[in-house]
């Protein structure tokens, strides 16, 4: 009995003992809280040093403080998530190229709108001071797209791209390569604009500028899942615990492109929620009628409304480029994290019997104003050459989101 008693007195030592110890080591190493990118602390949390936050001392390791992300203008935040891309309706064409696949996309921004004829004159005019007289003719869209030797559609060659009465509808007659041109020169112009605004030093690197948090990150092409994903907007569907209530066709509810009233979009019931064409020579409907798809050529930006992302004109107007080459094996060979295709691996082109399938052929997206409903679901891709135009594809631009500036 007398040795179980010595024995529970030794083990109860050692316990305070240990107790005693870790207590004195919490009191010498105390938990420094979370820390954010607005919040770093005072003191690094991995070798205790003083942290110093004047970015214009060089002498010394420096911490960018930030209170907030910086966000270019017209853009929206996607939030990521996982989600079913592929066709959700029978494939009518028979390309079975876009077979359903479960992947997951990573939070980014998407401008709110196609890319606007101001919006492109803009980078004209600012693009003419700083390249050749042929490098502006290469960017300069295509204007002839609007030709036809059997119709009179000619005149708004001359109208559709410099007329002030189309300052807000999307540009045509733009290729591929084109818009990657238009995405490095606004990455660029925002840029400058937001270091004068912030009164950043002019002769600060890329570099130092990303270190201090004061430069955006790159404009450019959204690739074909992000584009596919912020279509359908299915965070408009989800109730309780990630539940959702249904799929999506189009990039809203019901399996119609007529709104069946909805207090949310705060448009009527039996409006049109895109601009198509309804069927073989019908881009309008009748005139005179109360329809709100009046619309013959590409519309205002701004007409129908948006997604549940804040998007416009997921679907109809114009079609859009991404960044995707064109494989049809895409869905076969994807990875289930932020998929994207820039180039043919896995499905080279000479696999193929057509001279079509190449890494110049890019994807472009959703239906356009020319096209009938079966092509404003996102599942649908097409694709075309690079440096080819159209007047019924445009496009708008993504950006990635920065990491949290305070979670």
């Amino acid at each position: 009995m007398m040795k179980n008693n010595s024995y529970s007195l030794l083990i109860a030592c050692v316990v305070i003992g240990a107790a005693s110890i870790l207590s004195s080591c919490n009191k010498q190493n105390p938990s420094y809280g979370r820390r954010t990118t607005a919040n770093p602390g005072k003191i690094s949390a991995s070798t205790g040093a003083k942290l110093n936050f004047n970015m214009d001392d060089t002498t010394q390791f420096t911490v960018a403080r930030i209170n907030r992300e910086i966000v270019g203008p017209k853009l929206k935040f996607i939030q990521g998530g996982r989600a079913v891309l592929g066709s959700q309706e029978q494939d009518v064409m028979a390309f079975r190229d876009n077979i359903e696949r479960t992947v997951t996309i990573n939070s980014f921004y998407l401008d709110e709108t196609e890319v606007t004829n101001l919006d492109y004159r803009e980078f004209l005019f600012d693009f003419k001071s700083k390249v050749s007289a042929d490098s502006i003719q290469k960017v300069e869209p295509n204007e002839g797209v609007w030709s036809d030797v059997l119709s009179s559609n000619d005149v708004y060659a001359t109208y559709y791209f410099r007329h002030p009465g189309f300052n807000f509808y999307p540009v045509a007659g733009v290729s591929w390569a084109q818009a990657q041109a238009y995405t490095k020169w606004r990455s660029e112009y925002v840029n400058k604009v937001y270091r004068e605004f912030y009164k950043v030093d002019s002769t600060l690197n890329q570099t130092q500028l990303m270190a201090r948090g004061v430069v955006l990150p790159e404009y450019r092409l959204p690739n074909e899942a992000e584009w596919e994903y912020a279509a359908k907007a299915m965070i408009g569907t989800q109730y309780l615990d990630e539940n959702q209530e249904h799929g999506r066709i189009y990039p809203w509810d019901g399996r119609g492109v007529r709104n069946p009233y909805d207090v949310k979009r705060k448009s009527k019931q039996g409006d049109f929620l895109a601009n198509f064409k309804r069927g073989r020579g019908d881009y309008a409907g009748i005139a005179g009628t109360q329809s709100n798809d009046g619309d013959i050529l590409p519309s205002n930006v701004y007409d129908y409304p948006p997604n549940d992302f804040g998007l416009y004109n997921m679907a109809g107007n114009v079609s859009e480029w991404v960044q995707d080459v064109y494989r049809p094996l895409t869905f076969q060979d994807f990875n289930d994290l932020n998929p994207s295709r820039t180039d043919g691996t896995l499905d080279e082109e000479e696999f193929y019997e057509t001279s079509l399938i190449d890494d110049n052929y890019r994807v472009y997206k959703g239906g356009s104003w020319k096209d009938v409903a079966y092509w404003l679901s996102p599942g649908t891709r097409r694709f075309m050459h690079q440096d080819s135009a159209t007047n019924h594809i445009g496009f708008r631009c993504a950006m990635i989101a920065i990491g949290s500036m305070t979670k």
